[in-house]
């Protein structure tokens, strides 16, 4: 079991983070926050896979203003999201923001920073200070130390005002150099931390690089929220950080899939029974089930080397057997084998 490290409460809305809280899987919309419409859509399909707060960005003051009808549509906390303007920050509080995402090192003077913090008090908002490798104008040819000199500075600002509401993340490009950050500051700071890896990419190489960075991290207990930063929708963002945590044992993400690579003795087209199977759980709305589900393609083998799996099918030449906690409990054909199962799964 994870042990993990002990941060102050912070709350967003109706949720705290922090404390030994629930780990938070975060995501960010994709739309045009001021466009209302596509984004409440958008927030919908997030929910939908299971997402308990969102941010948006705020590039001009129609957004901000947006925030505030959005908000009054939604149960969720929201999260606005700040570069350069930080009257957009303020403006995007007093419009019902839950949190603020600011990057101090981009928002200019102290005196901007500092008048954030007022406002946020009076507001009784939390503030992410969100510092990011990518906002730098030149190339740092150091990123740990720039970053963590900047954190540490950001972070005497915040408590020299007296402002205590905060979440830190530090995020990079580089597996690596993100984990030496976020250890570094999980030594020195009680604060929750946000974390992942900047503009990880696309789907396949983003969340292998996610994975890793996000999954080191939440072994050694460092880690509070989580956002898996992918060129691929906000769904897909959301299904992955919460499959890290399920592979972690840190929460139960609906239905766990163990299916072979398939080998020489597999006679059947194991890759089509596994997609088939994950469109009937979606189609029937059984995604969120908590069970360790089995698609194996050997027969001998399969029900053993599955045997932690709740239930599932091991398949033969043109049939397979149907099993529970590694017992064979029927045989099934090849064209009603996923059905089987699938309906076995449904009356669980």
């Amino acid at each position: 079991m994870i042990e993990r490290k002990k941060t102050y409460p912070v709350k967003i809305g109706n949720l705290i983070i922090g404390n030994n809280n629930p780990i938070l899987v975060q995501t960010m919309t994709k739309t045009l926050t001021k466009d209302i419409n596509s984004t409440l859509k958008q927030i919908e399909d997030i929910i939908s896979v299971g997402g308990k707060v969102v941010r948006l960005a705020i590039p001009d003051l129609d957004s901000a203003k947006a925030l505030k009808v959005i908000k009054q549509k939604i149960k969720i906390p929201l999260i606005a999201d700040i570069h350069f303007d930080y009257k957009l920050a303020i403006e995007s509080i007093k419009n019902s923001a839950d949190k603020i995402r600011i990057n101090p090192a981009n928002i200019g003077c102290k005196e901007k920073i500092v008048e954030i913090i007022k406002i946020a008090n009076d507001y009784d908002v939390a503030i992410r200070i969100g510092l990011n490798s990518g906002s730098y104008k030149k190339k740092l040819k150091n990123p740990t130390e720039t970053i963590l000199s900047q954190a540490e500075e950001f972070i005497n600002l915040f408590e020299k005002h007296n402002f205590k509401k905060i979440v830190i993340s530090a995020k990079t490009t580089d597996v690596l150099s993100t984990i030496d950050i976020y250890k570094k500051l999980a030594e020195k700071y009680k604060y929750p931390l946000h974390i992942g890896v900047t503009e990880a990419g696309p789907l396949l190489q983003g969340s292998i690089k996610s994975a890793l960075g996000i999954g080191i991290l939440l072994f050694e207990g460092i880690g509070d929220t989580i956002r898996v930063s992918l060129t691929s929708s906000p769904q897909d963002e959301v299904k992955v950080g919460y499959y890290i945590l399920q592979s972690l044992n840190l929460t139960k993400f609906g239905i766990e899939l163990i299916s072979c690579p398939t080998c020489g003795r597999c006679k059947v087209n194991l890759i089509d029974l596994v997609s088939k199977f994950e469109e009937e759980i979606e189609k029937k709305n059984l995604v969120y089930k908590n069970l360790k589900v089995a698609i194996m393609g050997c027969e001998v083998n399969g029900p053993g080397e599955a045997s932690s799996a709740d239930l599932g099918i091991a398949m033969g030449k043109n049939s397979g057997i149907l099993f529970i906690k590694g017992k064979t409990i029927k045989k099934v054909d090849l064209q009603s084998c996923i059905q089987e199962l699938v309906e076995k799964i449904s009356k669980l």
